[in-house]
């Protein structure tokens, strides 16, 4: 599971594209070009590309409106906003409702870092239906992903092999072949992204959100960030409260933890998801298949993990399942509830030896696409998190720290804490501990958090509210599982939600769903 120091949670939504089927550049030198002047050429959109994930082009929504694309034009360096170009790409769906009701254009980014908006919002755009009559639903890939000037490493070859390697040493040959696969995979990045890597942070992408909605024609920034989306919009609130209109914020990074304590904070919330995921199967009024009480289940996955490091089974095609490669996948299941029972069926296989449904769990959380090619998802993620993320792990760090992380998680502690040393020799330094998101002036964010959530635990929704500052972020409390609240079909959170996009009516301070 080689993750960087913070998953930040992978959007659910992005990877579930890819699940469902797998179980089924850089512009020119603009010096004197006022970029907020630019119009928009909207087209129908091509299929998505390798680094956006592959498949066919966006089909039609069920009324029949096409989905557009478009090229935005922004600074290569912020620093010089007069300076090179880079192009991001752009998907919008239209309003469908009256014209004379339109609110403006609703901007979503459904996290990572790292997720193509252009290939995941009209995967999901159904869901969005209603809160398309009154705005135009639009998203993009950041910068440094997708069709956005993407970051690239490793090869797709390279990918395989650095997927399967071992990300929890037992000794001290394993850790130096670790951290040399570490900086093989940095150095990778630096040579052939070197012109992007300092130029993909965080408050980067806040400012191009901040470019589009000038260039969309909004005096106010509607947003909606799932996951990272959150990080995202938390720092364009700070860099631009008076520019926030009617925004939400949904499975809800905390920015107040450094990359440590994110990933301590994950190691907990992946095993307290896992939890849930074994009382739900044997509290079945059938025969739970892969264990008779919650800590069987568990013992039996901690022993298949054991074996696996030793002797990994046959995966898919002539990939192995290695320990690696069913960590990402039991991982990637704990994301939705409505994964659980491939998770349950791939365990069951497994340990009679065939580990095809984990080796696709973990493809999908990896990026790999059925004919062999990755996404750019990883690359983005790391070029991301280390030029936001300031710390710098050690090999002895994070020895010293194992304990807590088993202490945290005997099934994820090793592998996350491991993960802490994915920015070892990065190019670029990183910005900050943690994101600041103070926002003093901004309307009110809806800040709905998820008490079962894995990758963003649930606590991270109340330090937000209260990082935002008095008056801005307003609390809403969903009881439930998997990775975030609105996509749960949960009437009473959408309900809150759509109310708040649609209405301007903010829900009470406290509300909770279940």
């Amino acid at each position: 599971m080689p993750n960087p120091p913070r998953l930040r949670a992978a959007a659910l939504t992005a990877s579930a594209v890819l699940l469902s089927t797998l179980l089924a550049g850089c512009g020119d030198d603009s010096k004197d070009q006022d970029l907020t002047a630019q119009k928009l050429s909207w087209k129908d959109c091509p299929a998505p590309s390798t680094a956006e994930g592959g498949g066919d082009a966006p089909s039609p929504l069920p009324n029949g409106a096409e989905w557009q694309c478009a090229t935005l034009k922004a600074p290569r360096d912020w620093a010089e906003p007069k300076g090179d170009t880079i192009d991001l790409a752009l998907i919008r769906a239209k309003a469908s409702g009256d014209e004379s009701r339109r609110i403006g254009s609703l901007i979503f980014n459904f996290g990572g870092p790292g997720g193509s908006g252009v290939t995941t919002l009209p995967a999901f755009g159904e869901d969005y239906a209603k809160l398309r009559t009154r705005y135009d639903l639009v998203s993009f890939d950041p910068r440094g992903v997708g069709r956005s000037a993407p970051v690239e490493c490793l090869d797709d070859l390279q990918l395989d092999a650095y997927f399967q390697q071992d990300v929890t040493p037992d000794d001290a040959t394993e850790r130096t072949k670790l951290l040399d696969n570490t900086k093989e995979f940095n150095a990778a990045c630096e040579d052939n992204s070197k012109k992007m890597l300092p130029h993909v942070r965080t408050t980067d992408a806040a400012r191009d959100m901040d470019l589009m909605r000038q260039v969309l024609g909004d005096d106010k920034l509607h947003y909606f960030g799932i996951s990272y989306g959150t990080e995202l919009g938390g720092v364009y609130a700070h860099l631009f409260p008076k520019k926030v209109g009617r925004a939400v914020f949904d499975a809800v990074v905390d920015p107040t933890e450094d990359s440590e304590q994110g990933s301590l904070g994950q190691a907990k919330g992946f095993q307290l998801a896992l939890d849930n995921f074994a009382e739900d199967c044997v509290s079945k009024t059938e025969d739970c298949p892969i264990g008779d009480s919650v800590q069987d289940v568990e013992n039996r996955i901690a022993k298949l993990l054991k074996d696996l490091d030793r002797t990994p089974i046959s995966g898919v095609g002539l990939r192995k399942l290695t320990e690696t490669a069913a960590t990402s996948g039991i991982v990637q299941s704990l994301y939705s509830q409505d994964f659980w029972e491939y998770l349950t069926e791939g365990l069951d296989q497994a340990y009679d030896g065939d580990g095809r449904i984990l080796m696709f769990l973990a493809d999908s959380m990896n990026g790999r696409n059925e004919d062999g090619t990755y996404s750019n998802v990883t690359a983005a993620n790391i070029a991301i998190n280390c030029a936001d993320d300031k710390a710098r792990y050690t090999e002895d760090y994070v020895e010293r720290k194992l304990p807590e992380f088993r202490s945290a998680s005997p099934i994820f502690g090793d592998a996350m804490a491991w993960a802490m040393i994915s920015c070892a020799d990065w190019a670029v330094a990183g910005a900050a501990d943690h994101p600041d998101v103070s926002a003093a002036g901004s309307a009110p964010i809806l800040v709905v958090g998820n008490t079962g959530d894995p990758a963003t635990p649930y606590a991270g929704a109340r330090r937000m509210v209260e990082a935002l500052g008095a008056g801005v972020g307003v609390e809403l409390t969903y009881k439930g599982q998997g990775h975030g609240a609105y996509d749960s079909k949960n009437k009473c959170v959408q309900g809150a939600v759509n109310g708040y996009l649609l209405d301007g009516k903010v829900p009470a301070a406290g509300t909770v769903c279940s």
